[in-house]
């Protein structure tokens, strides 16, 4: 959907159905997780052809999910799950492993090490990183380790389609916030130069639709964010010195509500841009955060 005050892409009052078929090998649910970050909520998938599938990111384990999940497996012919993997550690991907491991009993749940994050949860973690493969009847992921967005943040391949399975590293709808204080842009953007590289046909998606032209999205992707890099240094010039004033210029095509995330990001392009020696904080503020102090143009 569109902002109505401008043509920014956002997923804010997006709805998408409960249960989906997206391929022969991918069903999808749908997190009943909806909120202006989230959008409809998060895509939830089973993946494979057999009786029991892979279930992947199980969403934040919200009142509502078992049922849509249950519908999604008849829908599918699948009758369990083998096992969980994750693509990352936010709680929108992770948090509802114990409420499906309540309901299927003991499961094995697969992602790349996050122990800052992973400490926080009850059940036992089974480590993987890039280059991993797991596999049911019908379906072979690759790990491909893409952080920026989060640290340990895997997208996955699936050898038999071509397709690509992108958590929050590509959206189906708008672009995916870069976490100053966990993210990293310049990582960000080497990741999806590396998934541009695996020239996926389809990206399943952790949020919004599927995309059906990979290549183009992940082209779309890395040159929005060249562009922003460019219209926040445009900010700046302007005389837009702290992050909010710069949000407002940047982002004005978009709601309010998304303002707060938006300044995330800026911030991130902030940090990457002073790495890079294209801007510099005033005199004062190098030990603060990027929302804490004023950015001019480097010299």
């Amino acid at each position: 959907m569109s902002d109505p005050r401008g043509n920014a892409p956002v997923m804010l009052g997006m709805t998408m159905p409960d249960v989906d078929l997206w391929s022969d090998r991918v069903a999808v649910a749908l997190g009943q997780n909806p909120g202006p970050f989230s959008g409809p909520g998060t895509n939830t998938y089973l993946l494979g052809t057999g009786k029991r599938r892979i279930l992947l990111d199980p969403g934040q384990g919200v009142d509502g999910y078992l049922p849509v999940l249950e519908q999604a497996m008849e829908r599918a012919g699948c009758e369990g799950i083998q096992e969980i993997v994750l693509t990352h550690g936010h709680p929108d991907h992770i948090g509802g492993c114990r409420q499906v491991m309540d309901r299927f009993g003991p499961l094995s749940v697969k992602k790349r090490p996050w122990p800052e994050v992973d400490a926080a949860y009850d059940f036992e973690i089974t480590a993987i990183d890039d280059g991993a493969r797991i596999e049911t009847e019908g379906v072979t992921l690759k790990a491909i380790h893409t952080p920026g967005h989060a640290p340990d943040h895997l997208c996955y391949t699936i050898e038999e389609e071509g397709s690509l399975i992108s958590g929050d590293n590509v959206l189906g709808v708008g672009t995916t916030v870069i976490p100053a204080s966990t993210g990293d842009l310049a990582a960000y953007m080497r990741s999806l130069a590396r998934l541009l590289a695996e020239k996926p046909g389809r990206i399943y998606p952790a949020h919004g639709p599927c995309i059906e032209d990979g290549p183009g999205k992940i082209r779309e992707y890395i040159a929005h964010r060249r562009e922003r890099d460019e219209q926040i240094l445009s900010a700046i010039g302007r005389g837009a010195h702290a992050v909010p004033a710069i949000v407002e210029i940047v982002y004005a095509a978009y709601p309010k509500a998304l303002h707060a995330a938006a300044g995330q990001s800026v911030s991130s392009h902030l940090l990457k841009l002073e790495r890079e020696g294209r801007v510099s904080r005033e005199p004062g503020g190098e030990a603060e955060e990027p929302t804490a102090v004023r950015w001019v143009l480097a010299t």
